[in-house]
């Protein structure tokens, strides 16, 4: 694990997006609730949310950090169609949240699958980047 105790402690802010794409009608099973294992987007937002706070388990060699804030949103996008999901995580600390808004968005993504498999196992996850990163030495970064 690389050494971050010169650091400086900052806040640190990481934006992440992905999406799953997936027949319309998966898309209005969806929309509407009907999907046999519950509230797809409901528990699509708890994993991601779970998942960044187990980053480091997941990662070799991430640190534990102790997260002040994640966020994770999926809307609904009629142009896919599917799901887009964008997750925030937020720290104060001595090294980056970038992993941990990369892992919210992958299992959020994953999680939308698992659950609406049963009426679409052609979906396909992708789009899975980081948007943008906020303090620290190296200062602001956002995706072009």
């Amino acid at each position: 694990m690389v050494d971050v105790g010169d650091k400086s402690v900052t806040q640190r802010t990481a934006v992440a997006e992905g999406h799953v794409t997936m027949l319309p009608e998966t898309l209005a099973l969806i929309r509407q609730g009907l999907a046999k294992k519950g509230d797809v987007i409901a528990t699509a937002r708890i994993a991601g949310i779970m998942a960044a706070k187990r980053t480091h388990e997941l990662i070799p060699l991430c640190h534990p950090l102790l997260l002040t804030k994640v966020a994770v949103e999926i809307e609904a996008d009629e142009a896919l169609p599917g799901l887009r999901i964008t997750a925030t995580a937020r720290v104060s600390g001595q090294t980056g949240v970038e992993m941990e808004a990369l892992t919210a968005v992958s299992v959020a993504c994953l999680t939308v699958y698992d659950m609406a498999k049963a009426v679409d196992r052609g979906m396909v996850i992708g789009g899975i980047r980081l948007l943008e990163k906020s303090g620290g030495k190296s200062g602001t970064w956002q995706a072009a």
